[in-house]
Parts: C-alpha cells; structure tokens; sequence
C-alpha cells in the first residue's frame, strides 16, 4: 500500500500544527484547507483523489455536514470522519444519517486521530492479519484434537470450530489460508467418517448409554421438554437441509428479533435424506419402526409417491405413545405463496401449545443448485450458497412469518432434519434397475461399489432400515464423493461434480443445528 492521502478542513488547522507533523511523521500525506468549499474543490481537483477526509463540523461558509454531504456526492466510498466541539444529539444523528465513518470529540489528541485512521483505512489489513494469524494458531489446536479418540460431543465441538474459522477467514477476505484450512476440514471429515462407521449401530440400541441425540429421539430428549416447560405457545420451525454454517449466518437478522437462549446440535440419522431423517424426527422412531407400526403411511424406495406425506400423523402417533396431551399444529410450505398465506394467519395459531412449520426452501434450493445453471452460477461455492440463502431470508416469507411469532412473544425452535455437502469426486458403483437414484446412499441388491469410500450396511435391520428384498444392503458414502454409475460415467461426473448432496456421511450432513429463542 502506498502512502496514506489526508484531507483535514477546520478552521483552526494552524492550531492543529502537532498533529499534522505527528501523522507527517508516521508516513502520511496530509492536504490542509480552512473551509468547507475549499475542501470539496480539492476533493475535485486531486489527482489519485484522498483515501479520508477530517472535517470540522463547525467552519465558515457551508457547514461541516454540508461539506460531507457534497463530498459524498463525489465519492460514496471514502470515509469522512466529522470532529466537532459540541455534543449535541442532533448534529450527531445528522452526521450519522449522512453515513460518517467516526466522530470525534474536540479536543482531539493525535493518538485520537491516528487510532481513526487505521479503523478506517487499514481495518481490513489488520482485521485480516489478526484472523489469519488466529487460524494458524488454531490450526495446531484443532489438529491435536484430531489426532485423539474424540467423543460424540467432542465432535460437534471440532465441527462448530471449523464453521467459526471458516466464516472468520471469509469475512477477513484473506484466501492465502483457503487451501490450508479445506485440507483441514477434509481430513476431519475422513476421521468424522471412520468415527461413525465405528460407532453408528451401536448409538441406535436400546441400551446405549453414550448415544447422541439423534432424529428419532430428538422430539422426546429437546423438543418436548422446551416446549411444556413455556407457559406462551412454542413455534417449531424446521428448515429442511440447513446446515449449521447456514444458521450461523442467518444468526445476526434473527437477532433483530430474538435472542439466542440456546445453541445446540444433534446427529441427523443415515440416510441424511428427507425420506429417512424427517419423518423419524416426527415418528420418535427409526424408519424400520415407523414401516411396522405404521405400514399404510411408510414408503420405501422403490415406492411410488411423495415420501413426507405423513409427518403430522407420525408427530400425533408420538405425542400419543409418550402420553402428551400437546395441542399442535402442523403446516408445510413448499412454495412462496403458502408462506405468505401462513405470515398472515400466525394469530390464528395463538392457542396450540405446539405449531411446527416445516420450510423446504433449502432443500429446493439445493435441488436448484443441481438443475438450473443459473443457480450453479450464483451458488458456486460454500461461501456463495451461504450468501444466497442470506438473501433468500431476509426477502421471504419466512423471514415475515418470524416477525409475527416475535410479535406474538411466542417462543422459537429453528433446526433442521440434515445437511448437505458439496460434492467434487465420483465413487463408482452397480446396482441393478431398482437401485435408487440418490447421489450419497444407495440401497438395493446385488450392489457393486469401492469399499473403502462407503459405510456398508449389509444387514439394514441392524440400522433399523426396512428391508425391501432378502440380500438388500444400504451403503452411505463418505466426505464429499458422490456416486456414479458406469454408464455415461464422464457425462455424469462432470454434470453433478461441485453439486450439493445430502444422504450420506459428512460433518455438514449429520450434525445440525438445534437452536431455542426468546422473542426480543
């Protein structure tokens, strides 16, 4: 960066002589005038034009804030810092309306002056040097803890760290760590595989005293007691495929109208699909237990039809075997237009104990990502599917919908049935005409594929998956492979490499956010 270029305006500048030798001497180039016009005319007339501008509030001729005002005209972008002798509340709501980037206070010492200038022209140097000088010391700590036999818990933990510093060194507009820290995130998603493939069937038996919770017990162990401990209704909301980087960044809008009472997470079941993971959410059982106790209402695979079709009956069938007499509701949306109908009729749900809203927006948009180029185009990345999703929020019905349950001082439940990946590297596998179709699970018989990329199931009953055929298997793939059969295999891979899935084994599908909020 080459030499910082000053313009100060004020009055006084001649008293201001120790300042302007303090900031020479630190290497600044500093233009001085003694009046709002001339401030402006040299914010015209300067050639490679000023990096910030001090301006006195209070000069003869046009005022400080009219000074600003035609200054900004020229050049949005540059930061104006107003100094001023008074504190009146209304000059300073005029400076802050005209998008000041600091005020300061008369006198003003040179450290004042110094200190605003690296806020406002270095920051994002510094703010960059700061985070990537943090990850690389969390680098070591995070790879330590990889290195050692982690616990459910503890994995959740090292996943919420890695979305801390992913976001960090996002926002820091630092790539020089990009590559360092996805060979991170890569290396925990192979442990996190091996860790679940080890431990997986065991967490699903009765008598397992070091099991997560999961999609069938998440209803039971978080949900419910939250919800008969509240004396005002509770809203449920379930965002299908959100992941929990998502919900971080949704975090500051939801803010605006709730406060965070609790952060958690939970283990989303395999297969991390909708089929499977949302419907044990509502049943309180395993998909093999919901086909027997249940078997008008389950649909397999090869099945024709919806497959999410009987969620509030699954939740009424679990509210029943607990013995909770809960009032509840249960809406869907699926489109822009029953979430604007819902936004509108919130008040109508004032006397249930328990609404849940289910909103597949990202789940379509994910689906988007894979079918329309132009979606390819906007969501070409983690960083960019978190921008869409942002944008999605603040412009949706739902974002409406949470503004009247606030407004209802009703209490909040966001969280989700899985999460999605992207994918970038093919796994081939062979199944025969009935195998299904999803890109990071595959169940059926006679099943050919590369061991070492997949978390076999042979006996699905021993994962409380229904079986459909006497040798059906169910094999989950690990990290960010996807599967693709032979046939037509280039075209294959190149049409859903850098797509985002879900089905499978990964941080980002199976551990999910679980998040309680209180209405601000």
């Amino acid at each position: 960066m080459g030499k910082i270029s000053i313009l100060w305006a004020d009055d006084e500048i001649d008293l201001l002589k120790p300042h302007l030798l303090y900031l020479q001497e630190k290497g600044f180039d500093v233009m001085t005038v003694t009046n709002g016009n001339d401030a402006v005319d040299e914010f015209i007339k300067a050639k490679d034009g000023f990096d910030i501008v001090f301006l006195d509030e209070n000069m003869p001729g046009i005022s400080g804030i009219e000074t600003l005002g035609k200054i900004k005209n020229i050049n949005q972008r540059v930061p104006i810092v107003m100094i001023t002798k008074s504190e009146e509340e209304s000059i300073m709501n005029d400076a802050i309306g005209s998008k000041i980037s600091d005020y300061l206070i008369k006198p003003v010492n040179p450290g004042q002056i110094l200190l605003s200038i690296k806020k406002n022209i270095d920051k994002n140097r510094l703010i960059s040097e700061k985070t990537t000088s943090g990850y690389q010391q969390e680098f070591r700590n995070i790879g330590m803890m990889l290195g050692e036999n982690l616990n459910n818990k503890q994995w959740e933990e090292v996943y919420k760290k890695l979305i801390y510093w992913e976001l960090e060194l996002e926002s820091s507009g630092d790539d020089s760590m990009k590559e360092v820290f996805q060979m991170q995130k890569a290396e925990a998603n192979s442990l996190f595989a091996r860790f679940i493939e080890k431990n997986y069937l065991s967490w699903l038996q009765s008598k397992a005293v070091d099991a997560p919770t999961m999609s069938h017990t998440l209803m039971r162990n978080k949900i419910l007691p939250l919800v008969e401990k509240e004396s005002v209704p509770t809203f449920m909301l379930l965002i299908d495929n959100l992941r929990f980087d998502q919900w971080k960044i949704l975090q500051p809008t939801l803010e605006e109208l709730f406060k965070v009472d609790k952060e958690e997470s939970y283990y989303a079941i395999l297969p991390t699909c909708t089929q499977y993971a949302r419907n044990a959410i509502f049943a309180g059982l395993m998909p093999s237990e919901i086909e027997k106790m249940h078997p008008g209402l389950w649909m397999n695979d090869e099945d024709e039809g919806g497959k999410n079709m009987h969620e509030a009956d699954f939740l009424e069938g679990n509210l029943k075997r607990l013995g909770k007499n809960i009032k509840f509701s249960y809406n869907k949306i699926t489109n822009h237009n029953d979430g604007k109908k819902l936004a509108e009729n919130i008040h109508q749900l004032a006397g249930n104990k328990l609404n849940v809203i289910v909103y597949n927006f990202v789940d379509m948009l994910s689906h988007a990502r894979t079918e329309m180029e132009v979606i390819r185009e906007l969501a070409s990345d983690d960083a960019a599917y978190r921008s869409i999703t942002l944008s999605w929020f603040q412009h949706s019905p739902l974002h409406d919908i949470l503004k009247q349950i606030a407004a209802a001082k009703a209490k909040l439940i966001i969280t989700t049935d899985h999460g999605t990946i992207k994918v970038t590297e093919a796994s081939k596998v062979i199944g025969d005409k009935n195998t299904n179709t999803n890109l990071r699970y595959k169940s059926g018989k006679s099943l050919t594929y590369q061991a070492k990329d997949v978390f076999a199931v042979k006996n699905p009953a021993e994962a409380f998956l229904p079986r459909q055929h006497v040798s059906s298997v169910f094999v989950f793939i690990k990290g960010d492979k996807f599967f693709a059969y032979p046939n037509n295999y280039n075209y294959y891979v190149n049409y859903y490499k850098d797509t985002f899935q879900h089905g499978g084994i990964s941080l980002e599908e199976m551990i999910i956010p679980l998040v309680a909020l209180s209405p601000k």
